[in-house]
């Protein structure tokens, strides 16, 4: 009879407890976790204060939202993972129906105190208000971080950079002795989860994410951090389209410059031209580079020796046009002093011309005195004068012809003189030019390759 009360007694049991009804709550209050309860937030979660509590970190890269040159700032958006054993909570699973974890806002349990150096401005993003609490007391917190941090850029290769920006994770008051980071994952794979999980890059390439340990002592207390490092690359399509192409188009424009008439004000008005466009080239690229730098940027370098090319450019342009004008007013000054020249030969031809005519009048009314020659004596001796008179007039006119033949062939050597040696000025000068842009691009272009 006893038996089969046992035995009745075992089947009721068993069936009133696969019929058990259990919630988080059940849970909740078994732990007696309330906020009231300052057992569970005030002090680190040990039962003996030697022990150490081992806070396991992961940090993924969820988004890099800026990367700012100019201030050296480093805004990436995270999603940080931090696990660690809390010493007073535990429960058997088997007593509330298979519950293995639950959720209680963070506010009811100790977090380390962990915080990131470089953090420069308070997280404004939207926070994560609970935490996962698991059956053998292991506390899960997860949470997405806009983090605005300081980092050290080298943009001497600008737009063709790689940087490496650091998150440093420590504890504020609990030494090495108190706490401990470990890291979820090793390099490669935390690598490989920010590439899974990542959703915008803008002009940057992410290309690798490395985790290293690192120890360091103050006050004679050792501290234990966690850095991660981001390495990423710059897409320089933008900046080489919108910024280094024009540049090289102006220059192209320069070296075009050349084949313009020196003589035309076209030319000089056209090389002043492109070089205030590059400067306004130079404001804006100003405005993008940091105000000190370890090195000076390449860009800077290629903007500086194509801008000091082109007003070497126009200088010589200034000097050849000075050179010519010179030599205009020179040619001036001599061709209206060979017309003074040829106006006073006019006026004594004039007057050569005026006394042979009066001695032809004398000889007639000479004759008209003499009556004692023969009238044929005195017309052959008249007719002989003037035919002689009149040669020696037609060869001084050809002889004043052919003086101003010269001279005017004299000028147009002289100009020819001048041109040519403009010439050869702008030839010489445009064979240099054109050597010293492809010795520099090639330069230029190999460093920022390397």
């Amino acid at each position: 009879m006893m038996h089969l009360a046992f035995l009745l007694l075992i089947i009721f049991t068993d069936g009133s407890s696969s019929d058990k009804v259990c919630s988080y709550q059940d849970v909740v209050d078994y732990l007696n976790l309330t906020a009231a309860n300052s057992a569970f937030k005030m002090t680190r979660p040990v039962l003996d204060y030697k022990h150490p509590t081992v806070v396991q970190l992961d940090i993924l890269l969820y988004a890099i939202l800026a990367v700012i040159e100019k201030t050296q700032t480093f805004i990436p958006f995270v999603w940080v993972i931090m696990e660690w054993s809390n010493e007073r909570i535990s429960w058997d699973p088997d007593q509330f129906c298979g519950i293995t974890q639950v959720s209680v806002p963070k506010d009811m349990l100790w977090k380390p105190d962990l915080f990131i150096y470089e953090m420069i401005q308070k997280d404004d993003s939207p926070q994560n208000p609970y935490m996962y609490v698991s059956y053998d007391g292991t506390v899960t917190f997860e949470e997405d971080m806009k983090v605005v941090s300081t980092c050290e850029m080298d943009v001497h290769k600008f737009p063709f950079d790689t940087q490496r920006c650091s998150i440093s994770i420590g504890s504020a008051i609990h030494c090495i002795e108190e706490i401990r980071l470990l890291p979820f994952s090793n390099s490669s794979l935390a690598t490989k989860f920010s590439r899974d999980v990542i959703k915008t890059q803008g002009e940057w390439e992410f290309l690798h994410l490395s985790v290293t340990r690192y120890n360091f002592t103050l006050d004679n207390r050792m501290w234990e951090n966690l850095a991660y490092n981001f390495t990423m690359k710059r897409r320089p399509l933008l900046y080489v389209t919108n910024f280094m192409l024009p540049i090289l188009f102006f220059l192209i424009l320069d070296l075009a410059s050349f084949f313009i008439a020196d003589h035309r004000g076209e030319k000089l008005g056209f090389k002043v031209t492109v070089l205030l466009a590059i400067s306004v080239l130079l404001l804006i690229l100003n405005d993008i580079l940091p105000s000190m730098s370890n090195k000076t940027p390449l860009i800077a370098t290629y903007c500086i020796v194509i801008f000091a090319l082109m007003l070497l450019s126009l200088l010589e342009t200034i000097l050849v046009t000075y050179l010519m004008e010179k030599d205009s007013a020179s040619q001036e000054k001599l061709r209206l002093r060979d017309d003074k020249h040829d106006t006073v030969k006019i006026e004594n031809t004039e007057e050569k011309r005026q006394t042979c005519c009066s001695c032809v009048c004398k000889a007639s009314d000479d004759e008209k005195q003499d009556e004692l020659l023969p009238l044929a004596d005195e017309v052959n001796n008249s007719i002989q004068s003037l035919e002689s008179n009149a040669l020696l007039l037609i060869l001084e006119q050809l002889k004043e012809l052919q003086n101003t033949l010269n001279l005017l062939l004299g000028c147009r050597q002289e100009g020819g003189k001048s041109g040519h040696w403009a010439a050869r000025i702008n030839r010489a000068f445009f064979i240099f030019y054109v050597t010293t842009v492809s010795l520099f691009l090639s330069l230029i272009f190999t460093a920022w390759s390397t």
